[in-house]
């Protein structure tokens, strides 16, 4: 049986399956490893030339790519290339099958994005075998990914060498987009330079300050993971990223001193750092109501200035959300 290409469904089952990309064109090969992947539990989409494979791939977001590396046309070089350039598909792990046997040509597929290479002519047993440790590792990454996201914690990947974003999750490019409006590839400019300068200057094995960007009482932190991949031109690396609101520190210091919301929103601020005129530009009033309000919060601390209310403040706040960069 020859197969026709699967029809792209955006409902495939992820969870019980593993999707695996066949990028063949001589319709035999592709035959022969789409029975015995699906024998083996694997969920199979195909593609006879390297355009419709990374139409396909961008569409589904498979698992992994077995991808001939001699085709007319666009070869499979030229297509692990591209793939590794996307960000939605640079984290894909690519399995060459060649017919080329020369070192300079294995050193190809390496260097083009591949992460192993089964030599034709194909004999299923052992693709299944090699597929076995990368895709098992892929879905793992995958998972953890998701499970980051679930919790709030987005992951993006950056290449150092030419500021691209690699990669990011669903959560990353909603962020990034809220707080810089870009996309990928594009790289905010503050974090690409956050990210060199420690790369550079940073010490193994410490890790470096983190990136925090506000807007009102909500911020965006940044926290250097780890390297990926090699380290040519400083490497691929994962960053961590949190949005954290603080509505809950407000809540939080009303509760505990028993002040009146606004009272409560206007120490947070004098917690931070901010002035008067500050304080009023972000609350939307003026200077002069931002006075009559922490002169009754000093009163109701007993102390008698904005030092005294906000070291106290903070040693409460401490105490219940150690994470909390005043």
């Amino acid at each position: 049986m020859t197969p026709a290409l699967t029809h792209l469904n955006t409902s495939l089952d992820r969870a019980n399956s593993s999707l695996v990309l066949i990028v063949d064109d001589v319709p035999d090969n592709l035959s022969l490893l789409h029975d015995a992947l699906e024998e083996s539990g694997y969920t199979v989409l195909v593609a006879l030339n390297g355009p419709a494979a990374l139409q396909t791939a961008l569409k589904t977001l498979p698992d992994m790519v077995l991808l001939d590396a001699m085709m007319p046309g666009m070869d499979g070089f030229e297509v692990a290339r591209a793939l590794k350039a996307e960000a939605a598909t640079a984290h894909i792990p690519i399995i060459f099958m060649t017919g080329l046997t020369e070192t300079e040509h294995l050193v190809a597929a390496l260097e083009a994005g591949g992460i192993d290479y089964i030599t034709k002519p194909i004999k299923p047993k052992e693709v299944l075998a090699r597929m076995a440790v990368h895709v098992q590792g892929a879905r793992e990454k995958r998972q953890a990914r998701n499970a980051l996201d679930a919790f709030g914690y987005a992951s993006i990947t950056v290449r150092v060498a030419d500021g691209r974003l690699m990669w990011q999750t669903p959560l990353a490019r909603d962020l990034l987009q809220k707080y810089y409006g870009t996309d990928a590839p594009t790289t905010p400019i503050p974090v690409l330079q956050w990210l060199r300068r420690h790369v550079t200057l940073g010490v193994i094995g410490i890790e470096p300050p983190r990136l925090s960007l506000e807007q009102g009482s909500t911020r965006l932190t940044f926290r250097l993971h780890q390297q990926i991949g090699d380290a040519d031109g400083g490497g691929d690396w994962l960053i961590i990223m949190q949005e954290v609101s603080d509505q809950s520190v407000i809540e939080a210091i009303a509760l505990s001193f028993k002040l009146t919301p606004k009272e409560a929103e206007v120490l947070y601020w004098v917690v931070k750092g901010k002035t008067n005129r500050d304080i009023g530009d972000i609350l939307g009033s003026s200077p002069m109501t931002v006075k009559k309000h922490l002169e009754r919060i000093f009163a109701k601390l007993g102390v008698e200035n904005r030092t005294a209310a906000a070291s106290m403040v903070m040693r409460c706040i401490r105490q219940l959300q150690p994470q909390f960069e005043g």
